[in-house]
């Protein structure tokens, strides 16, 4: 299969967290924007609605001097000549350089405010131009541009009709042109002349429909707030699903984000870092299984090469230890057989001395050539004799014997306490061990499932070193009791005890409390591994030194099949003289 590096997998893991982020992004942006747009939009609806109250407010104004020039006011007639903007010019907003921001001082006559009409709606129409520049909502200005050039036109108009009448302050009567033989006008005329007053009266008409013009511009902003909710339901409904849809969007990648990680990243590791504690606990028989094939799955198959070495390393090492400690357990064996045999040949003495001393009485007797009833006699209790102590030394033999077998011998179903006392048996018959008893429970007995050769060399070597810990008046007893599924065997001496460090001590290689060159120290560990291997465990006790000493050994019970014969003692003399026979 193609093999995917962790490089690339990082690299689709940010690409995925890029479009989260430019899908989150471009969301809020959208939003941001269009909340900025809707307050733009408000904020110059909010400028252009003040001027349209002032456009409004200088419309009034102007017709009220109006009103004052029709009722004969002669400051109505006074103001400078004021130049009016064309229509052009104000709707397009191009007197807006000649029309400074700042509001000029303007006066109340007619002409004044006139011009103060005309530079309030420049005003309004530059406010139109600047609010067109984007598009907003409700930017829609057609109707109040259309209305501003009506206003304009109506300006215009009144300007043109107005000015003939205005432009001057000429006597009644008086032309254009002949204003330098005139003398001044020092007094206002009372009413205005009759050629005035139509003009005036022309005015009026467009004084109306100007009042009406400006009295309709705020209605248009106020219909267009009114509306607005119409306006922009279309775009926030677009903007909420827009939003939800790329919340969904990010919340579906995040969570392959998150199962992708978990599989390329920490699912791997997880089953690393498992199978290393497993292999650290001693299964080299694990092995990892990884898919990624990344990185990750090369270390998993190195791991696995790694822990296949181990396997390898360790079972030669377990067999080679297992092959040197069967050496030294049958060196072991060898060296208590040597022991025993030492110990037994005083044993083996006596039996062949009275069988000697029987033989030569019996060969003086065979010179006589009448034997009498008493000789035959005789010669029957001397046979009876030798036969016994023969007997008695192939006894001592054959245990000898059948403790030093050093063939393989499987595990089976053996009496232990039957075991126990043979091997008491032939202690008993080693003449340093004079003096001192073996006392053998012999009330009840059980089968454990044991190799009988590797759980003498235990009894042994335990009754030998209790032996040696007591008095030459001493004491040992072997007892049995069950436990559950397991036989509890107690050595108990009323020996020298043993401290605490020897107890910390007592079951390591080497360790020895003997005088030089009478032990190796290998005895009691050699004991351990061999209960040890059985399933089973040894313990040892003692309250202190001079208090004697307690070794417990444990093992588990045989498993015997229901219907089986039970195993019967065999009395070794009989079977002997069987033999013989």
């Amino acid at each position: 299969s193609k093999r995917r590096p962790i490089r690339d997998k990082l690299l689709l893991g940010g690409l995925l967290v890029s479009i989260m982020v430019a899908t989150l992004s471009a969301s809020s942006f959208l939003g941001i924007y269009s909340y900025r747009r809707l307050v733009r939009a408000l904020s110059c609806r909010a400028a252009e609605l003040p001027r349209a109250s002032d456009l409004g407010e200088c419309v009034g104004m102007l017709r009220v001097a109006h009103a004052r020039a029709m009722s004969g006011d002669p400051k109505a007639f006074n103001g400078d000549h004021a130049t009016h903007p064309s229509v052009e010019s104000i709707v397009a907003g191009a007197d807006a350089e000649a029309h400074p921001h700042e509001e000029p001082a303007f006066g109340d006559s007619f002409t004044e405010q006139l011009e103060k009409t005309s530079w309030t709606l420049d005003r309004y129409c530059l406010e139109l131009t600047e609010g067109e520049l984007d598009d907003m909502p409700f930017g829609d200005r057609s109707r109040e541009r259309e209305t501003a050039r009506s206003i304009a036109v109506c300006l215009n108009t009144i300007g043109l009709i107005a000015e003939p009448t205005f432009a001057t302050n000429l006597p009644i009567g008086s032309e254009p042109g002949t204003e330098s033989n005139a003398a001044p006008q020092t007094e206002p005329l009372e009413e205005p002349v009759p050629g005035q007053r139509r003009k005036l009266l022309a005015i009026q008409p467009h004084l109306e429909v100007l009042a009406a013009l400006s009295a309709e511009l705020p209605s248009f902003l106020q219909d267009r707030l009114h509306d607005l909710s119409h306006e922009v339901r279309t775009g926030y409904r677009t903007l909420i699903i827009t939003t939800w849809a790329s919340a969904m969007a990010a919340a579906v990648l995040l969570a392959a984000l998150g199962i992708l990680t978990y599989r390329w990243v920490f699912r791997p590791l997880r089953l690393l870092g498992y199978g290393s504690r497993r292999v650290a606990a001693g299964d080299f028989a694990f092995r990892l299984a990884l898919d990624t094939r990344d990185e990750m799955a090369e270390l998993a198959d190195a791991f696995n090469d790694m822990t296949e070495r181990f396997q390898e390393i360790r079972d030669d090492l377990d067999g080679q230890v297992q092959l040197r400690t069967r050496e030294v357990i049958r060196n072991e064996q060898l060296a208590s057989v040597g022991f025993l045999a030492a110990g037994v040949a005083h044993e083996i003495n006596n039996p062949l001395a009275s069988i000697a001393m029987c033989a030569e009485s019996l060969e003086s007797r065979l010179d006589s050539t009448t034997p009498t009833a008493a000789d035959r006699q005789v010669t029957k209790r001397y046979l009876e004799l030798i036969q016994n102590e023969a007997f008695r030394c192939k006894g001592i033999t054959e245990k000898l014997l059948d403790f030093s077998r050093l063939g393989e011998v499987r595990r089976q179903a053996t009496a232990i306490m039957a075991l126990v006392g043979d091997v008491a048996e032939m202690l008993r018959h080693v003449g340093r061990f004079a003096g001192r008893a073996i006392e053998v429970e012999s009330s009840s007995d059980v089968l454990v499932m044991v190799n009988p050769q590797e759980i003498k060399q235990v009894v042994l070597n335990v009754l030998v070193n209790a032996l040696d810990s007591i008095e030459e008046s001493g004491n040992v007893r072997v007892g049995l009791r069950r436990s559950g599924r397991e036989a509890v065997l107690t050595f108990t001496d009323d020996g020298c005890g043993m401290s605490e460090e020897v107890l910390e001590h007592l079951f390591e290689p080497f360790f020895t409390r003997r005088k030089a060159g009478q032990g190796t120290g290998l005895g009691l560990s050699i004991v351990h591994r061999i209960v040890a291997d059985h399933g089973g465990r040894i313990e040892a006790l003692s309250r202190g030194v001079g208090m004697g000493s307690t070794f417990r050994v444990t093992l588990p019970i045989a498993e015997i099949v229901a219907g089986a014969p039970p195993i019967q003692p065999i009395d070794t003399q009989t079977d002997h003289r069987h033999q013989a026979a």
